[in-house]
């Protein structure tokens, strides 16, 4: 018990010294606020984002103690973009996150005594665990992203179709199509409105388009993107080439359902032979077992 306390005293004088260290600034704008208060409160809403913003101070303050190599943050920022994160600060919030959980989990680990039990052990698990939690939140929100933008392309491309048959440009269609589809389709009508602003912005259209292929790393719209590039090049009709597309799009789904279904009963083999045959078989041959039991034992006495 005197050392759990003594470790919780520490524990508590550390964040103490942290919170000084970092909030300082904040402290002295709230003690002046205090001294001389403003006519207009702030919003709850902009006390929010204040909190989030000191947050993510203390965070990218943690973020320099881990070290990394230029490529690796590379790939960083594009997971962190790929997963919809695109502020300049997320790479640093990520590798800020993947220096305090470990310490968070240690501290866990010291409070409940599993570091008396198995100390090894105990601090490894917690070590790897808060080292790779980010990883695995960022590649589940990539995924999560990425089945979202394959499965709502073809209604975008229905979209875009109408809009250019309508008598809009490519562009004003992108640019309506993102303005249409932000409740229905988020996660494209966000990446649609990048290549809008880049465009305005002065980059080529076609180049715009292959940085949202890359941004998103998704092969449909990798496809699309090369499509509409040749069909820019050679000439010929884009709403049609999005409209073969977006069929395209359609048919494979269709087969991916249809696969899946064929699939079911291969995968049922496993279940049936390891839970539900067993329990058939008891049901069924222990009775016949049991009087055959008691049969050899009256043919023994």
């Amino acid at each position: 018990m005197l050392i759990i306390a003594t470790f919780i005293v520490i524990f508590a004088l550390l964040a103490s010294g942290l919170l000084l260290l970092f909030y300082r600034e904040a402290m002295i704008k709230r003690i002046s606020e205090v001294i001389n208060p403003a006519p207009k409160q702030r919003s709850l809403i902009e006390t929010i984002q204040q909190t989030g913003t000191s947050l993510g101070g203390m965070v990218e303050h943690f973020e320099q103690v881990m070290p990394k190599s230029q490529a690796e943050v590379s790939v960083a920022q594009q997971r962190m973009v790929r997963a919809g994160f695109r502020d300049e600060q997320a790479t640093k919030v990520l590798y800020g996150a993947k220096f305090l959980l470990p310490v968070a989990l240690l501290a866990v680990a010291f409070l409940t005594g599993l570091v008396a039990k198995s100390p090894i052990i105990a601090i490894a698990i917690a070590l790897g665990l808060g080292y790779l939690i980010p990883d695995f939140y960022l590649g589940h929100k990539i995924t999560k992203r990425q089945r979202a933008i394959h499965k709502g392309l073809a209604d975008v491309l229905d979209m875009l179709v109408i809009c250019i048959e309508a008598g809009l440009s490519l562009d004003q269609a992108t640019t309506r199509t993102a303005e249409e589809l932000k409740k229905a389709q988020p996660e494209l009508s966000d990446e649609l409105g990048v290549v809008v602003l880049e465009q305005r912005a002065g980059r080529p259209r076609a180049e715009a388009w292959k940085r949202m292929a890359d941004r998103t790393g998704v092969d449909s719209v990798r496809n699309l993107v090369s499509m509409l590039v040749q069909s820019e090049q050679l000439g010929t009709s884009v709403a049609k080439t999005m409209r073969v597309h977006g069929d395209t799009l359609r048919t494979q789904r269709v087969q991916q359902v249809e696969e899946e279904a064929a699939k079911t009963s291969v995968k049922l083999v496993f279940p049936l032979v390891f839970f539900i045959f067993p329990s058939l078989f008891v049901v069924l041959l222990g009775p016949a077992v049991l009087i055959m039991i008691d049969s050899y034992h009256d043919l023994i006495k």
